[in-house]
């Protein structure tokens, strides 16, 4: 399953290869259109949002360490202490925050009128940005599936821990994904 996971992520990052080449070429031609639009940006809030879904990989590695010692769920209150399940749900949370915050970006940029067929900032924006939501969408109803089979087994074994290590390995890589789109789009602007 992980050797699976791990090529269908190398066609993933081939993907996500060609959307950075599209918004690199647009913005190529277009530099003056890019450097208006950009400036419609809330740096600030991109930030604490990209933090949001950085801080929810540390989150998504603690439950899968309680993964690993076979710790589906909590022992007792403390987070250290706490098992797959309840590190799994943590980050499910962080990661709705982070894609509602990323909606609540959307709607801020069409009242400004960055839309997707305003222009070629708006299409490039919007697709990249656009389909890692998607991803990080489909990374949350993992965690769901994941925590549920959690609850569903009498006794959490090495097949439930293999699949919390495998959402995990897409988890991360939709956050990697984020790093790079955040630093080209908010940082190098």
């Amino acid at each position: 399953m992980a050797v699976g996971t791990i090529v269908w992520l190398g066609s993933e990052v081939m993907f996500f290869a060609g959307l950075f080449a599209i918004y690199f070429t647009l913005r190529s031609t277009s530099p003056e259109l890019w450097q208006f639009e950009t400036e419609k940006h809330n740096f600030v809030f991109a930030l604490v949002n990209t933090l949001i879904l950085v801080s929810s990989s540390i989150t998504c590695q603690f439950g899968v360490f309680a993964a690993e010692r076979l710790q589906a769920r909590s022992t007792g209150w403390k987070p250290s202490q706490w098992g797959m399940v309840e590190w799994f749900f943590l980050t499910y949370a962080l990661g709705a925050i982070f894609v509602s915050g990323q909606v609540l970006e959307y709607a801020t940029l069409v009242s400004e009128g960055v839309t997707l067929a305003s222009n070629a900032y708006g299409s490039a924006f919007y697709l990249t940005t656009g389909f890692h939501g998607i991803h990080v969408t489909a990374g949350l109803i993992a965690f769901l599936l994941v925590i549920g089979r959690g609850f569903a087994v009498k006794n959490f074994g090495h097949k439930e821990a293999t699949s919390a290590i495998v959402v995990s390995y897409y988890w991360h890589f939709v956050d990697v994904v984020w790093i790079g789109l955040f630093l080209v789009i908010y940082v190098l602007k």
